[in-house]
């Protein structure tokens, strides 16, 4: 069954027909379970139907059984069962179906009759189309804005610990004022390394936005556009647009070009449009309406806003102190940030250091205030969250307001109202006070230095405002975090564009990797091997349980019936299950993170399985436990079954790129066996499942 408009299926030189030659390529968010389950599903449909297909898996584990240009070129179509960016470029001139990844799962066979008719991808189309029938999904500006965050936060990192090294070791203060590095020193040039870190951040931001919206073609016009936002030099204006410019340029680049491709043009000119007609025209036309549209009202806006601050020098002191804190805090090293702080240091010449001073309290807020949130809950925290949380501690005790600016960025509602009230109570704390601060600079580095009067009092605005930040910022999270528990949910949000890593809860985190299953045989992580299932091992009761993957899975953490008859219920029983073994410190902060993990998206993966699972510090060493449900416990599966085969898996933090994944993948491959799951539900006791459970691996 083919369109008149594509390719028919290929056939031999004698007229006989051959078989139908199909691709696939399947991925989820997280790249783990559903990316496996549903590549399986299109193969055992394609077989069963005499199709030859070859699946590519795009899952935590990187790229495998990766489509070569020959297969592309002998295919008859393409199946994209994903919810997650995948570039499409490769199969221009073919059928291309793009779906839900729960579409592969769900209905395998109706994707492949409906391939044969689906439109002919042509170059430049869109990235990826929207997914059908996979559940509710992020929206495309979510996305894109996570994978301008998980671009740039090395840079503010490496860029922000750069500057404060050089500045704890090769600073001093200045007696003209200021704190300064000599010159020439070697001090200096590490600063200016890292200011070049910093320099780079924001057009990463901008053109990892444009092009998780509008691909390749948008990466150029993006980047630059970030560029022309942050130098306000370009549009009049004494401070660029920051982050807050870059995330408006970023947007405007991507759905521009995606605009642009819409334009029909002369089939000679379709190969040059991605590389040179677009970007040069979206760069173009971007550019110049930054700095003759956008640009100058910003600079109006700047130019206003020091008026009104130098009006208020009489005010109460209170009342300015607050209103600085709140302009520092808004956008961290933007134009309101920087209106703020050029007020106060121009006042320094004038001989009155306390605007400075109340300035120099609510830099630091940010950073310190995010960092801080961190480790109070850990669990709101992705592993790359809470790394960039310490780099945002250090960068805030060198009055480097930029290290919140990831937070700020990723979760910009809960984020920025809770820095800008920190920075306002810091700001006012110190006005009341009367902090002075002799140079232009901010936190406690310059009282450290011996820059700032009132010490005492400014470190008590400084943590003060930084323990406001963190409470407040805490609670948005955990009521926002509500919110989502109590909608439907669906697959987990993920950063789109190659490379990208994912920001929030769960598995939404870019992780680095291990194979999926090491071969029968091959030395498992734990330094064991893992003897093949046909090896002639003894009755259980006699082989050590450690050969169950890697010995994570044992006689403890098996149960022969789940008493839980609810999702929550069920996870709480499997985690004092896993707590049995002594490697769970704290089965509360468990049982919290795999609900956390389900709000993101269900572990029922169809097929009466349920894999419910959780990294975090409150378990000391990896863990797996195993229990059964005769009735089934109801988990959102994508087929509509009920779990009746539920693994959980418990890792650190220390293995969530390793040993997580690992098992992860061992496991839904191995459960992907009609007849392995027969035999786990047709055991009688945990003598015999524990020989069922073997064959893992």
């Amino acid at each position: 069954m083919t369109s008149p408009a594509g390719p028919p299926p290929t056939g031999s030189g004698d007229g006989e027909q051959q078989r139908l030659r199909l691709l696939a390529v399947t991925a989820c968010p997280t790249g783990i379970a559903h990316t496996y389950m549903a590549a399986e599903k299109l193969a055992q449909a394609a077989e069963s139907r005499g199709i030859d297909m070859k699946v590519e898996t795009q899952g935590s584990i990187g790229a495998e059984n990766v489509l070569d240009d020959n297969d592309v070129k002998h295919a008859d179509g393409v199946i994209v069962a994903a919810d997650k960016d995948v570039d499409l470029s490769r199969f221009a001139g073919k059928r291309v179906l793009t779906v839900g990844v729960a579409e592969g799962i769900r209905h395998p066979e109706q994707l492949i009759e409906r391939v044969l008719s689906a439109p002919v991808h042509t170059e430049g189309g869109a990235p990826t189309a929207p997914a059908a029938g996979g559940g509710k999904e992020r929206s495309v500006g979510y996305k894109a804005l996570m994978n301008g965050v998980s671009y740039m936060i090395p840079f503010v990192v490496v860029g922000g610990l750069l500057i404060a090294m050089s500045l704890s070791i090769g600073g001093h203060t200045d007696p003209s004022g200021g704190l300064v590095i000599p010159k020439d020193s070697f001090w200096m040039d590490v600063n200016n390394i890292g200011v070049i870190g910093f320099t780079l951040m924001v057009p990463i931001l901008s053109g990892y936005i444009a092009y998780a919206i509008g691909d390749r073609p948008a990466l150029v016009p993006g980047m630059i556009g970030g560029w022309i936002a942050n130098t306000g030099e370009l549009y009049d204006s004494k401070a660029g647009a920051g982050f807050i410019g870059a995330i408006v340029t970023g947007f405007l680049a991507g759905y521009l070009v995606l605009w642009i491709k819409k334009v029909k043009v002369p089939k000679f000119a379709q190969p040059i449009m991605p590389i040179i007609v677009i970007p040069i025209v979206a760069t173009t036309a971007l550019g110049l309406f930054f700095i003759y549209v956008i640009g100058k009202p910003i600079s109006w806006v700047f130019e206003h806003l020091t008026d009104w601050l130098s009006g208020m020098t009489g005010a109460s002191a209170v009342l300015l102190g607050a209103i600085l804190g709140l302009m520092i805090a808004f956008d961290m090293g933007g134009p309101v940030n920087k209106t703020a702080f050029l007020f106060g240091a121009g006042l320094i010449a004038t001989g009155n250091q306390t605007v400075m001073g109340m300035c120099a309290a609510a830099i630091p807020v940010m950073p310190l205030g995010q960092g801080l949130a961190t480790l109070i809950r850990k669990r709101l925290y992705t592993g790359q969250e809470r790394e960039t949380g310490f780099a945002a501690l250090f960068m805030g005790c060198f009055g480097i307001s930029e290290g919140a600016i990831p937070f700020a960025a990723a979760r910009p509602a809960q984020v920025i109202p809770a820095n800008m009230l920190g920075g306002a109570v810091a700001g006012a704390i110190a006005g009341v006070a009367g902090v002075e601060d002799a140079v232009p600079h901010g936190g406690p580095i310059v009282a450290v230095l011996g820059a700032v009067s009132g010490v005492p009092m400014f470190f008590v605005a400084v943590v003060i405002g930084s323990v406001v930040t963190a409470l407040v910022t805490v609670a948005l999270l955990d009521l926002s975090e509500r919110a989502r528990r109590g909608a439907a949910a669906g697959p987990e949000p993920a950063l789109v564009g190659v490379g990208a890593g994912a920001p929030g809860g769960g598995d939404v985190v870019a992780e680095r990797t291990v194979r999926a299953a090491e071969p029968v045989g091959a030395p498992a992580s734990s330094g064991e091997t893992v003897a093949p299932a046909s090896a002639g091992r003894a009755p259980a009761e006699e082989v050590g349980v450690g050969e169950v993957l890697s010995g994570y899975l044992t006689r403890q953490t098996v149960q022969v019936e789940l008493g839980a008859r609810d999702k929550e219920s069920a996870i709480r029983e499997m985690g004092e299950l896993l707590a049995r073994t002594g490697r769970v410190a704290d089965v509360e902060e468990l049982v919290a993170c795999a609900l956390r993990r389900e709000a993101q998206g269900t572990t029922g993966l169809g097929d009466d399985i349920a894999i419910p699972h959780a990294k975090t510090d409150a378990v000391t060493e990896p863990v797996v436990g195993f229990a059964r449900s005769a009735e089934g416990v109801e988990w959102g599966s994508l087929d509509g079954t009920k779990a009746k085969l539920v693994f959980m898996i418990a890792v650190p933090e220390a293995a969530a790129g390793d040993e997580h994944l690992r098992i992860l993948a061992l496991l839904s491959r191995k459960l992907m066996d009609v007849g392995f799951r027969e035999r786990l539900l047709a055991a009688s006791d945990t003598d015999t499942l524990l020989g069922v459970l073997r064959e893992i691996g």
